[in-house]
C-alpha cells in the first residue's frame, strides 16, 4: 500500500519553524500599508463570511473581521506556531468573530464554507499546485463569491529583497517535483501567469491592479543574522553574507538606521461565478 505524499511538504516545514513567530512582529510593519489597499479592493461589507488564506500572525484577518461584523472570518494557515500566535492576538484584541485553523487550503475543506469572500495577503504564492489550490478555494465559496489577494510584482521591482545576493553562500533550492510549480515570495510575479492559473481553476472576471508604496522600517524587518542562518548561510560565511546584504540595502538607507523600501505589489480579484 502506497501513501499519498503530503502536499506542500517544503512549505509546511519552512512555515512551522518557530523562527517565524519570533520575527513576525518585526516583519508586519513592512506590509501593514498593503493591508488597507487589499481591503479597499475587497470592499467587504457587514455580515459577509470570509476565508483568509495563509493568515500568518492574523493581523489582516482581524482587520477583515472588524469590517464584516457581525459576519465572521476564518484564517487558515499551514503553520501551527503562527496560528497559535494569531489566536492569542485575537483574544488580546477581544475580536470574537474570527477563528484560526491549521489547514492547507490547497487541499483541505475549511469549516464554515461556503464563504462569501476568499482573501490573502502574500499567502497564495506558496502552493505547489496552484490550479488545484484555486479550484479548491473556489469550491468553498458561494456561487456569487469572490476572491482578492495581494502578491508581489517581480523581484527586480523589489530591491529590498536580499535573497538574490545570498546565492554564493547557500545551496540552490531543489527544482520542483514532477507536476509541481515553483513556490516562494515572487512565484506570482508574472501577472499573465496568475491570470492563466485563475482562469484554469474556473475563476472569471479576473482583474489586476498594480501598486507601489514606500515604507520606512527598521533593517531587521527585512533581514537579520537569524534569517541568514535560516536561509542556510553557514557560520563561516555569516560575515560575508551580512556585508552582501548591507551593500544591497545601502541605496535604500533612510539616513536614520532605517530602510525606505519601495514595495511593488499587485492585487488580483476574480469572481467564483461560472460562465
Amino acid at each position: 500500500m502506497t501513501t499519498e505524499p503530503t502536499p506542500n511538504t517544503v512549505e509546511r516545514r519552512r512555515w512551522n519553524d518557530e523562527y517565524w513567530v519570533s520575527v513576525w512582529h518585526r516583519r508586519e510593519p513592512m506590509t501593514d500599508a498593503v493591508t488597507q489597499v487589499l481591503l479597499d479592493r475587497l470592499a467587504l461589507t457587514p455580515g459577509e463570511s470570509v476565508l483568509d488564506i495563509g493568515s500568518g500572525g492574523g493581523g489582516t484577518t482581524i482587520a477583515a473581521a472588524r469590517l464584516v461584523a457581525p459576519g465572521a472570518v476564518v484564517g487558515a494557515d499551514i503553520s501551527t506556531p503562527l496560528v497559535d500566535s494569531a489566536r492569542r492576538r485575537a483574544r488580546e484584541r477581544d475580536v470574537g468573530n474570527v477563528d484560526f485553523v491549521v489547514a492547507d487550503v490547497q487541499t483541505d475543506a475549511i469549516a464554515g464554507a461556503p464563504f462569501d469572500v476568499a482573501m490573502s495577503q502574500f499567502g497564495v504564492m506558496f502552493f505547489e499546485e496552484p490550479i488545484v489550490a484555486f479550484a479548491n478555494i473556489r469550491s468553498q465559496l458561494s456561487p456569487s463569491g469572490r476572491i482578492g489577494f495581494a502578491c508581489w510584482q517581480p523581484v527586480d521591482r523589489n530591491p529590498w529583497h536580499s535573497q538574490s545576493v545570498l546565492t554564493d553562500f547557500v545551496p540552490p533550492a531543489p527544482p520542483p517535483g514532477p507536476g509541481k510549480s515553483p513556490t516562494g515570495p515572487f512565484a506570482f510575479g508574472d501577472p499573465d501567469l496568475v491570470r492563466e492559473i485563475l482562469l484554469s481553476a474556473g475563476w472569471r472576471d479576473v482583474e489586476r491592479t498594480a501598486h507601489e508604496l514606500v515604507v520606512t522600517v527598521g533593517r531587521d524587518a527585512f533581514v537579520d543574522d537569524e534569517q541568514l542562518r535560516f536561509a542556510g548561510v553557514p557560520e563561516t560565511s555569516l560575515d560575508e553574507a551580512r556585508q552582501a546584504v548591507d551593500n544591497r540595502l545601502e541605496p535604500l538607507n533612510a539616513g536614520d538606521g532605517r530602510i525606505a523600501a519601495p514595495l511593488a505589489f499587485q492585487v488580483f480579484t476574480a469572481s467564483a461565478a461560472a460562465s
